[in-house]
């Protein structure tokens, strides 16, 4: 273990402390903002909110993105909605409920005084969302509708039917064309950031490739903003993008971006089963479904067996030979327990022979009793397009079978090490949204994600980043042709070719799946020390396969799907071993994290506080050198540190 980080958390009380804290920040008059140049790279939500915020304060921002449009962001992808703590229906919600309730649901994992902040600023989101023109849904009255989401007891949860991450979007991308057309944001479109440029200690640019014709560009910046989201592909099977990507966090790793948490990622309860051995990618069901829908499976192992066989539909299971698990372990919160608990529950249900569809991986999502009682037009006007999805993708129809659904890797709650002002252990290089670590601790609550993407990229970063280049002002923009631009530009050229030359038959998708199925399987919803021990062997020789055998047709000067695979799957056997080696080294069960040696008699997970109430920080050194463990206190001084229950 090296030395002890410093977050940068402001004095002052917990509830001034980012009031404070703003009037003491540095600003950059606009005068000399049109002369400072920023890169932004990533256009989901934290992406496309911070590029239009600083491009709105008269910065020159470069976006860069790999889809043909930024509107191709994973972003859209989230359904249920987006957390505040407005109190509309007047069940007692307010800031600090909100804020605990992060607290809590993160395992008391994250630092204080970041959720705070999140909470505090999550009402101001939905004004501005609103002022954008996002159609939340609203009420009789006309007042913006709430629902709710596990891990909380009150109804906070903004939405817009189940596309609010679409719609959120598509108004952040309103507000990042506006600054385009007014000459402050150039958008690149089709361009992967391939490597950070770090000179003399600070961050100044980046290295991409065109997607399209394969040239490598270098593009400088007086500071670089990554908004890439998170690692969960590493998985190979996940409800995320097939171009979301782990990349960027690890070509910042490697210059010296400290990684925090790697080995916390998050298990969805609610996602469509794996239907077979060649799936690409799951789909997400959102978890406001959860609000309605009643999770059961069969009493006795019997009727599992003929529901997988199909001999008898779940609509012929009466009632009383249904056990609807979490109502009856978490009477609290039924249903709405937090994704971990629903997931290890799903998952033991399952292992103990109750689990339904051929696979035996499949737990029963039912509407009847909500259709019986509210009246099948009020469900379709909460979640009609997505049994619509669901419909489309499975050929059922929900309305007269339940859905089916099992836990899936969804969301990642580690990333890159930031403090309070957002900015990594490189100076000039901030990390926004789900590409940092900051404010999910050990396990993210629903409807928290694109909550924290909007704080950072509207509410947080247009202050502390000024803060960051008022010491640059008058600096030149750094030259492409300096020596660390030239060095990174070869580098990425020759690991192109490098890997181009392999010339062998063995598809990536083969060897990512094994990768994936390593990972799901000893790094997943459960874990032991023997399992993540025995994973590194395992994981070496799927390295040594992918040195020897990888096969990449077509060429490198032209749009290559599996050379971009190629270059993620490197980047991903990597990480890999920094997930497991931060898991194991993690000898507690918190959050969604369960290790099965650290459990309560009732099978709970069992945190160990005096030993592991700090965040992991990691350091790279080289590809011959173990990574070194940097350690940031998690000091909790306005509350209670309790034992995590929602019975």
């Amino acid at each position: 273990m090296a030395g002890i980080l410093n977050a940068k958390i402001p004095e002052g009380p917990l509830d001034q402390k980012w009031t404070l804290h703003k009037e003491s920040l540095k600003t950059v008059s606009p005068a000399n903002r049109g002369g400072m140049h920023i890169i932004v790279v990533g256009t989901g939500l934290a992406g496309a909110s911070a590029a239009a915020a600083l491009g709105e304060q008269g910065f020159r921002v470069n976006v860069f993105c790999m889809g043909d449009s930024p509107r191709r962001a994973h972003s859209v992808s989230a359904q249920g909605g987006i957390n505040a703590a407005k109190n509309y229906r007047n069940d007692n919600d307010s800031v600090q409920r909100l804020f605990l309730d992060t607290l809590k649901g993160g395992d008391f994992r994250s630092r204080e005084a970041n959720v705070y902040r999140l909470a505090e600023v999550s009402n101001a989101i939905i004004d501005h969302c609103v002022a954008l023109g996002v159609p939340f849904a609203r009420d009789y009255a006309g007042y913006l509708d709430n629902r709710s989401f596990g891990g909380s007891q009150v109804s906070r949860t903004f939405y817009a039917r189940g596309q609010t991450g679409q719609q959120l979007l598509l108004a952040a991308y309103g507000a990042l064309n506006r600054q385009v057309a007014l000459g402050n944001v150039t958008v690149h479109c089709r361009h992967q950031m391939m490597d950070l440029v770090v000179i003399d200690g600070q961050a100044k640019g980046i290295i991409t490739r065109d997607m399209v014709t394969g040239r490598i560009e270098r593009y400088p910046a007086h500071a670089v903003v990554l908004a890439t989201g998170g690692y969960a592909n590493v998985y190979f099977l996940s409800t995320n993008s097939m171009n979301s990507n782990a990349s960027a966090l690890v070509q910042c790793w490697k210059k010296g971006a400290f990684f925090a948490n790697p080995g916390f990622v998050q298990i969805h309860p609610t996602c469509i089963p794996v239907h077979g051995t060649h799936q690409s990618k799951l789909t997400l069901m959102s978890e406001s479904l959860r609000n309605d829908g009643r999770i059961w499976v069969p009493k006795n192992k019997a009727t599992a067996e003929h529901l997988r066989e199909g001999t008898l539909k779940p609509s012929e299971v009466h009632e009383n030979e249904r056990d609807y698990y979490l109502e009856r372990r978490y009477p609290a919160y039924g249903n709405l327990v937090p994704r971990d608990v629903a997931s290890r529950a799903a998952k033991e249900r399952c292992d103990a022979g109750l689990g339904i569809n051929k696979t035996g991986k499949a737990v029963y999502l039912d509407f009847e009793k909500a259709v019986e009682t509210q009246g099948k037009a009020s469900i379709d006007r909460k979640y009609g397009n997505l049994f619509q999805m669901y419909e489309k993708i499975t050929d059922n129809n929900p309305y007269k079978e339940p859905m089916q659904i099992f836990p899936a890797m969804h969301y990642t709650m580690g990333g890159l090490w930031v403090d309070y002002n957002l900015m990594t252990t490189i100076r000039g290089l901030f990390a926004i949204g789900e590409a940092n670590f900051s404010d999910h601790g050990a396990n993210r609550l629903g409807a928290s994600a694109l909550m924290q993407c909007l704080a950072d990229g509207f509410f947080i970063l247009p202050y502390t980043l000024p803060d960051y280049l008022e010491a640059e002002i008058g600096e030149p923009l750094p030259d492409t042709a300096h020596p660390d631009f030239i060095q990174a530009s070869e580098k990425v050229k020759q690991r192109i070719h490098n890997l181009m030359r392999i010339g062998r038959r063995t598809p990536v998708d083969d060897l990512h799946r094994e990768l994936g199925k390593l990972m799901w399987e000893h790094a997943g919803i459960v874990r032991s020390a023997e399992g993540l021990s025995g994973t590194f062997i395992e994981l070496d020789a799927i390295r040594d396969r992918f040195r020897k055998e990888t096969g990449i047709p077509g060429s490198d000067k032209t749009v290559n799907k599996e050379l971009e695979k190629a270059l993620h799957m490197e980047d991903y056997l990597l990480l890999a071993g920094l997930m497991i080696k931060d898991a194991l080294h993690r000898e507690e069960s918190c959050g969604g994290h369960f290790r099965v040696e650290s459990q309560t008699k009732e099978g709970e997970t069992l945190r160990n506080d005096k030993e592991f109430q700090y965040v992991a920080a990691w350091e790279y050194k080289d590809s011959d050198t173990e990574p070194v463990l940097h350690k940031e206190p998690l000091v909790f001084s306005y509350i209670n540190v309790t034992e995590r229950k929602y019975k």
